[in-house]
């Protein structure tokens, strides 16, 4: 109840309201006090409200509360929102003459210059929404022409303000230049659009470009209002997550009349980053660029934001060093045909808005209006020739008959458009079939604002420079910037040239795309902007402690780790068959060594086993040629054949070594070798015990042991028990081919794996021991009285063999990859060569050059001698 009641007073109030006005207004005696707020009308069926700032700069008095408010005065004409001005008029005048856009409609415009105050803004709205010169709240007279939208403000913060009123009553509202976030809120602004892209692509597109040339260390600069604040923000949003740092972060204070300048500047002079990003717009900016003069500061490298990008009022000679090399983000341009003609006929006698025409006509010849002095001009505006009116505008070239690349001009002429076309669709509804209540249709001659909103949401046709023009869910159009940079012409001047793009809608997928061979540098070393020295392929950046992360010092990467670009955070391990490079920035495959016949060692270890082959086969054929003579005999012919077949067999022992390691050799090298070991040392223990046993057997029992069956069991035993160690050995775990990467660095090394080394040294143990044994023995039997006692030579033999297999194992032990085997295979031909050497090379040496001690009178008369 309580708020029933509420809501009726004041609905009561409100109609109160309007009834005094409405009788005061229709009194003759009775005006309104009013802002003066400067105007202009064009009258029409369809109203569009546009508020703007002809003016950059105002006046005020100093407060007092003992006296009237004074009228605001504003200074500083700006040429080219005088220029967008008539863009908007040429697009309402070329949308009334086109048969097919609003047939039997024409759009009439209601002008108010906001003087760049976000009050004289909010006033404008008000007196748009009013319909009078002055402003009546909620209460309107059009007299039959209804409000269709607001074109306004220039900047967010003003922007924000109107959005709040018109809001309300669900007014259109669209926007040639506002870009703060916060208007995307459609909460809050339930009927904003803008004609221009959210800061927020503009403020990721900045930290790209600032990313794209590896900036890394730069400083930011922004204006501490709505659309500075945010937009920076962002940027160092953007800069820091990309792994980017900011040195200082410094605002332009727009409650100082310096803005803040001095300090600034001093920090911005103390500072080594040659980047500095500027969000803010251009009147705020020229405090700074004035006391940069002053101070005599190093160039920098300045990255603008849309709000200064394309600005004229820095084009005069005095800023043209310090801001040439200019880059920044500006609104896409566009081309109007005809739009230079019809800006050529203005005047201030025939023009709409004569009063502002006649500002520009004295400020475009320096001339003034004497006889239209007011309080607006100064003595120095006396002294002026008097303006005639038949000055000629196509003489003249300034900033406002420009319209080689048009911006803000091009979006007040879109925004027109825009407008138009959602009255067009309004038009056309289909009766009957309306998208209101009762799926009716809006009233032509009474166009709700909530339903022409309804429309506005769904605008989207094609503009003249190709791109297509539509709104998202928050009233945002497609974000599309051009890349600009300021360039000195001939004359010393300023001159932006597009020199690229940044197309977030782009049917390419590329948004960012720039042409930096066109683009004319502040600085030479434009190319570096650090706070520490770029580290090289091969370094990773380690951060210096206390200082920002861009503050790095360069580390080599660790063994076996790579890094293939410049300041690289970590480091990247290399696949497990590749190897860095010298630098370490490129992985290579791995060297892969094994012993192969390739090999100059395997060559020369393969002749020598081939050539060793054939000794013991050469002493066979000696033997079996003399196997009659005593001396043969007398060594046991069979055994010594089958000694020397075994030791033929092991100098073919260390081809199975040689060769990249297979499955099959692994499996069967090592115990091939001790197998064929195993058998040499058998026949040797065996010759060895058949030695002892022929001279202790003096007795008749033990006659039946020096049987030759005896040997050949111990043969045969000795030899079955390494067999048995080598088959459980290669059942439990046998050996298999390895890459072996962990011995050398970048080496693979393809080895056999022993799969046991327990089983392995076992094995080599057993053949330790047989030849300790064998050593024993002989040494033992060394004295026995025989013309061919081998003992001796047994004795040596065991020596020779036991001395390299005991410097085998700490060899083996301490080399690596391919000498590991060459080691054993040395140890292999060494022992080998022992037994043939210490053991036949004395029989042959008789048996060839002292054949007359191989036979059996000198044996007999030996025996008698020792008698």
């Amino acid at each position: 109840m309580v708020g029933t009641s509420s809501a009726m007073w004041i609905q009561v109030l409100f109609c109160f309201t309007q009834a005094f006005y409405s009788e005061k207004l229709n009194d003759p005696k009775c005006r309104l006090d009013s802002l003066d707020l400067r105007g202009s009308t064009l009258p029409g069926e369809a109203m569009m409200g546009l508020v703007l700032p002809l003016h950059l700069d105002k006046t005020y008095q100093q407060i007092s509360f003992t006296e009237k408010p004074s009228k605001t005065f504003c200074t500083m004409f700006h040429l080219e929102n005088y220029q967008m001005l008539q863009a908007s008029v040429f697009a309402m005048e070329e949308i009334n003459n086109d048969p097919n856009l609003l047939p039997n409609m024409t759009l009439g415009l209601q002008v108010y210059d906001s003087c760049d105050s976000p009050h004289l803004d909010l006033q404008g709205t008000l007196q748009v929404l009013t319909g009078l010169e002055s402003a009546i709240p909620n209460y309107q007279c059009f007299l039959g022409s209804p409000l269709t939208a607001v074109l306004g403000a220039s900047h967010s913060t003003n922007s924000i303000a109107m959005a709040h009123i018109l809001g309300l009553t669900r007014h259109p509202q669209i926007s040639q230049f506002s870009t703060s976030p916060l208007l995307s809120d459609r909460k809050k602004f339930p009927s904003f659009f803008r004609i221009v892209p959210s800061d927020t692509f503009q403020s990721h597109g900045l930290a790209r470009l600032v990313l794209y040339y590896g900036w890394s260390w730069v400083g930011l600069l922004a204006a501490d209002n709505d659309y500075g604040q945010y937009g920076i923000q962002l940027v160092k949003q953007e800069l820091i997550k990309a792994g980017a740092c900011v040195e200082y972060t410094e605002n332009i204070l727009m409650s100082q009349p310096d803005r803040n300048a001095p300090n600034i500047v001093k920090v911005i002079k103390r500072s080594t980053s040659k980047v500095v990003v500027v969000f803010c717009n251009d009147a705020d900016l020229m405090p700074v660029l004035n006391e940069w003069l002053r101070q005599n500061v190093s160039k920098k490298i300045l990255i603008a934001s849309d709000a200064w990008s394309t600005t004229k009022i820095f084009s005069t000679t005095k800023f043209s060093e310090l801001l040439h090399g200019t880059i920044g983000f500006a609104f896409s341009s566009g081309t109007l045909l005809g739009l230079k003609e019809f800006l050529n006929k203005v005047h201030p006698s025939v023009s709409f808005g004569e009063d502002w025409a006649k500002i520009f006509w004295e400020q475009t010849f320096n001339c003034t209006y004497v006889h239209d002095f007011t309080n607006s001009h100064t003595q120095r505006d006396l002294m002026l020739k008097q303006c005639t009116g038949n000055e000629d505008l196509q003489n003249i070239q300034n900033s406002y008959n420009d319209v080689s690349s048009l911006r803000s001009s091009y979006n007040a002429y879109t925004a027109v458009h825009v407008v138009a076309n959602a009255l067009e669709a309004l038009k056309r509804c289909p009766h009957g079939n309306g998208p209101f209540s009762m799926s009716s249709c809006a009233d032509e001659q009474n166009v709700m604002p909530w339903q022409l909103l309804h429309y506005m949401k769904r605008v989207r046709f094609r503009l003249n420079s190709g791109r297509e023009l539509y709104f998202d869910e928050n009233g945002d159009p497609p974000a599309v910037y051009d890349i600009v940079n300021w360039q000195l012409t001939a004359e010393g001047t300023l001159h932006q040239v597009r020199i690229g793009s940044y197309d977030t809608v782009s049917s390419s997928g590329e948004m960012f795309t720039v042409n930096t061979s066109s683009i004319q540098w502040a600085i030479r070393d434009h190319q570096v902007s650090r706070c520490s020295e770029s580290c090289p392929p091969g370094f990773r950046t380690v951060a210096k402690i206390g200082q920002p992360i861009c503050c790095y010092e360069c580390v080599p990467c660790a063994p076996g780790e790579i890094s293939n670009q410049t300041d690289s955070v970590a480091c990247l391990k290399c696949p497990w068959d590749e190897w860095p490079n010298s630098e370490n920035s490129q992985c290579l495959p791995k060297t892969i060594e094994y012993l192969s016949y390739e090999d100059s060692l395997g060559t020369t270890l393969t002749a020598i086993s081939l050539g060793s082959f054939l000794a013991p086969i050469t002493i066979m054929k000696l033997f079996i040629r003399h196997k009659s003579t005593p001396l043969v005999k007398a060594n046991n012919y069979y055994i010594s054949c089958l000694l020397l077949v075994s030791l033929s067999l092991c100098f073919l022992c260390p081809l199975m070594f040689i060769g990249y390691p297979k499955p099959k050799t692994c499996l069967l090298r090592q115990v091939t070798f001790g197998m064929t070991f195993a058998l040499c040392v058998s026949c040797v223990l065996a010759k060895t015990i058949i030695v002892i046993l022929a001279f202790m057997a003096t007795k008749p029992d033990l006659w039946k042991w020096t049987n030759p069956l005896i040997s050949y069991l111990v043969i045969f035993h000795c030899s079955f028990l390494q067999l048995l160690l080598c088959i459980v050995w290669l059942s439990l775990t046998p050996p298999f081919p390895q890459h072996n990467t962990q011995s050398k660095p970048g080496i693979i090394i393809v080895e056999c794996n022993e799969g046991s080394s327990f089983a392995f040294w076992i094995m080599l143990g057993y053949l330790f021991l047989l030849a300790t044994i064998s050593f024993m023995v002989a040494f033992l039997a060394r004295t026995l009285p025989n013309s061919f006692n081998e003992a001796q030579f047994i004795t040596f033999s065991m020596l020779a063999f036991l001395s390299v297999w005991i410097s085998y194992i700490p060899a083996s032990l301490s080399a690596q990859g391919k000498y590991t085997v060459a080691m054993e295979i040395f140890a292999i031909l060494a022992s080998s060569w022992a037994l043939v050497i210490c053991m036949f090379f004395p029989k042959c040496f008789l048996i060839l050059f002292r054949p007359e001690m191989n036979s059996r009178e000198h044996v007999v008369r030996s025996f008698i001698i020792k008698k």
